[in-house]
């Protein structure tokens, strides 16, 4: 078997490639897609970093390739749609960095409050002003972290270790488990208006984009600082600018950028602004990590033994697999349609199956749920070898049973979640062998398509408000592909599922709230 290395993966890395036997590793050089669409097929295995970008093109003139592996985290250079049609493996290294993040964030963090960067300048220009540049002191300070996951508590033990009072914000962590890392939680709010120093440890998604803007700075303490060494695009580049000319916040620290490369941002004029060029994994030891945990990975799947970092397929048997595929999707859904329901801290996922799931093997399917619920929040990446262990380091329960009732369905998942403040539940089924569908939300009757993007609007059975909702959809020209309502009681409560075609403008939730009978909008992204 062959693997082909490129994009200059550590070589001390990939020592767990050499040692096996019957597995030849081959480096390459730079190529192009069409260079490397032309070679690839004589490969079982590729192994790249961040530069080559592995396209559909590439995949499909894979004829023996098994697995993808990427010596990092991130995997948007790899096109996970083709690999896994073409039924490759994808793999990453989500741990070889951690530790050189949360250094690169401390470091950030101790630069920015005693401004190291502009001293440092200054003296290379002659210049020996010592007044100019009278820091802060950590100790006592409150850090407000943005996501306590892997990177997230490991900066709190850190902080805590420098003397800092830590907060952080994490809905998928629960109380206990931040107690036991001696982490306060708190709500976004809370924590803009206690945090001296706020650090951002979540991934960019579509309810995290530029999270902090005008109005969450609005809401920190005057002389706030803000470091993000997690991801561009959680904060609006051009309120902080604004905040900081204005003196609202003190000083911030990027090593990432909404667009990068990045040498013109007006941020970089600013004398209380420092800048890395995304240095966050760019140490010696993390480089070797990644490259280390990514070839043991390939070995792994190329020998057929337990393939750790998955990211787009689960490891099953192949009679497995082809029994419970059909349900992945649905159950991924319908955890994701949790995600974007749910309020609260999440402390437990039950999982029950009804109808024809009696004797399947059904944990595939949970751990799909578990990945539906946990992506959209979480900075790591969720795939169906790592959720139930995301789900447990969050202190998450989670249950699954098969209880054999049919509930006027041949086959049912219904995903309960409890969080602190609330339970909420939904139910999907498939009709045929690939046609999903909710049926029940909260005890409410539905029939939709799980898809797409769709608006969930709790209001009062009466005249007008269904109407009175369409209406507003349609005066912002969004086209209406279904709608559905489901009511218990006439005149009583009742949901409308409404899907939509393309995406909706943030601001129509509250339009639609101001509408007289209705009771709560939530916006779904499936």
């Amino acid at each position: 078997m062959k693997v082909l290395v490129l994009d200059g993966v550590s070589e001390e890395g990939l020592a767990p490639l050499r040692r096996s036997p019957g597995i030849e590793v081959v480096i390459g050089g730079k190529m192009s897609e069409d260079e490397l669409a032309g070679v690839i097929s004589g490969y079982d295995a590729l192994i790249v970093r961040s530069a080559t970008r592995v396209t559909a093109k590439i995949i499909e003139g894979a004829e023996r390739l098994k697995a993808i592996g990427r010596a990092g985290v991130g995997v948007d250079n790899i096109d996970l749609e083709a690999a896994t049609r073409k039924g490759v493996l994808v793999v990453n290294a989500p741990d070889g960095n951690t530790i050189a993040a949360t250094e690169h964030t401390i470091a950030m963090m101790l630069a920015l409050a005693r401004n190291i960067p502009q001293a440092v300048g200054k003296m290379k220009e002659g210049v020996w002003d010592k007044k100019a540049f009278l820091g802060v002191e950590l100790r006592g300070k409150v850090l407000g972290i943005l996501g306590l996951g892997r990177i997230g508590s490991a900066v709190a033990r850190r902080a805590q270790a420098l003397e800092m009072e830590v907060v952080a914000y994490d809905p998928y962590i629960t109380e206990e488990k931040a107690a036991s890392l001696a982490v306060g939680l708190a709500d976004l709010e809370e924590l803009y208006r206690r945090a001296d120093f706020i650090t951002i440890h979540m991934p960019k998604t579509k309810d995290s984009y530029h999270m902090i803007d005008d109005r969450a700075i609005s809401l920190m303490k005057a002389g706030v600082r803000i470091i993000n060494c997690a991801r561009g695009g959680v904060i609006d580049e051009d309120a902080l600018y604004r905040a900081m000319v204005e003196g609202k916040v003190a000083g911030a620290a990027l090593d990432v950028f909404e667009k990068e490369p990045n040498t013109e941002s007006p941020l970089l004029a600013l004398p209380n602004f420092i800048a890395t060029p995304h240095l966050g994994a760019s140490t010696r030891e993390a480089q070797l990590n990644v490259a280390v945990d990514v070839s043991e990975e390939i070995v792994a799947a190329l020998t057929g033994n337990l393939v750790k970092n998955t990211v787009n397929m689960p490891s099953l048997s192949p009679k497995t697999l082809a029994v419970v595929k059909p349900y992945l999707g649905l159950a991924e859904k319908l955890g994701r349609f949790q995600a974007h329901l749910v309020t609260g801290r999440v402390r437990k996922v039950e999982v029950v199956y009804s109808g024809d799931f009696s004797g399947m093997e059904v944990a595939p399917v949970t751990t799909a749920v578990l990945k539906g619920l946990l992506d959209p929040i979480l900075q790591e990446t969720v795939n169906f070898v790592n959720a139930s262990l995301l789900a447990k380091s969050r202190g998450i329960q989670v249950q699954q049973s098969v209880d054999g009732q049919e509930e006027g369905y041949s086959s049912l998942i219904t995903v309960k979640v409890f969080t602190d403040k609330e339970e909420r539940v939904i139910s999907g089924t498939l009709f045929g062998s690939n046609d999903p569908r909710i049926v029940m939300i909260d005890g409410y009757r539905v029939d939709a398509y799980p898809g797409g993007f769709m608006f969930h609007v709790q209001h009062t059975d009466k005249p007008k408000v269904a109407g009175s909702v369409a209406t507003l959809i349609g005066d912002h020209n969004i086209n209406i592909a279904a709608m559905q309502v489901g009511r218990k009681e006439a005149g009583g409560r009742a949901i409308m599922l409404i899907s939509v075609d393309g995406e909706v403008p943030g601001e129509i939730a509250g339009e639609i709230m101001k509408i007289p009978g209705v009771a709560g909008v939530k916006v779904i992204s499936l």
